[in-house]
């Protein structure tokens, strides 16, 4: 392991353990389970592991975003940081998020690996989603840009702590958002999330980012839609603009 440190490399697999200690698959079980114990390395996931520095030690697991990566490369999956993860990247965090949130073109179940929460929520279309990479102390991680994030956090907004907070989120994505890509990102989503963003967009302030998206929401919207998927659109108003039926007072904390 420390061969591995040395040379930047922070995650390795069981049968690579096994191959590097000469001994059987039992005996490396039990050295890698003491190990374990000992909060020198975690594992995240089933086969896979990573060495735990001392910064690290009182998470008993290296951060997500510093692992996820080569985990993804590993099971061979697209994936990226999205919603209230990749919010935070752009400086969008109104609080902490509670877990890493991954975006990926299959399920797969939570990880939870010392104090660290991983959450995996599917998306159709993954390939064409515009991501960027950020540098984190162990690599690259690839996060969704601030206009596929905008898009996320409405389509996925029961992720996202509600549309309350995701028009809290919103009002500080907004200054990063750039109207041009977000009228493009919002190809690769569902027509009501451009309805109801633009709509979200205007509450709390972005009404400069929404031209481009409004003419592309005129050209394809057929259905009016509601801006709360979850409640009753009877007797709502209609906002024309967006086409939607406006169910809910939505609150920002501006």
């Amino acid at each position: 392991m420390a061969n591995l440190a040395a040379q930047g490399r922070y995650h390795f697999t069981s049968g690579e353990a096994q191959s590097s200690l000469g001994v059987s698959a039992a005996a490396t079980k039990l050295a890698l389970n003491r190990l374990i114990k000992r909060n020198v390395i975690a594992s995240p996931a089933r086969g896979f592991y990573v060495i735990v520095p001392p910064e690290y030690r009182s998470l008993r697991c290296l951060p997500a975003d510093q692992f996820i990566p080569a985990l993804m490369e590993r099971s061979e999956q697209p994936y990226y940081a999205g919603l209230l993860s990749a919010a935070q990247y752009h400086g969008a965090a109104h609080q902490r998020p509670q877990e890493f949130q991954i975006l990926m073109a299959r399920s797969r179940r939570p990880i939870e690996c010392g104090a660290v929460r991983v959450s995996f929520v599917v998306r159709k279309r993954i390939a064409e989603v515009p991501v960027q990479r950020f540098n984190t102390p162990r690599g690259t991680v690839l996060v969704s840009t601030p206009e596929a994030t905008a898009l996320d956090l409405v389509g996925y907004y029961p992720h996202c702590g509600g549309l309350d907070n995701v028009a809290t989120v919103l009002s500080e994505l907004a200054e990063e958002i750039d109207a041009d890509e977000l009228a493009a990102a919002a190809r690769t989503a569902p027509i009501p999330w451009a309805q109801r963003l633009g709509y979200l967009l205007d509450h709390v302030g972005g009404r400069d980012k929404t031209t481009l998206l409004h003419s592309y929401v005129v050209d394809r919207a057929v259905k009016t839609t509601p801006l709360l998927p979850s409640a009753s659109r009877e007797v709502s108003p209609r906002n024309q603009k967006w086409k939607l039926y406006v169910n809910t007072n939505v609150e920002a904390e501006l």
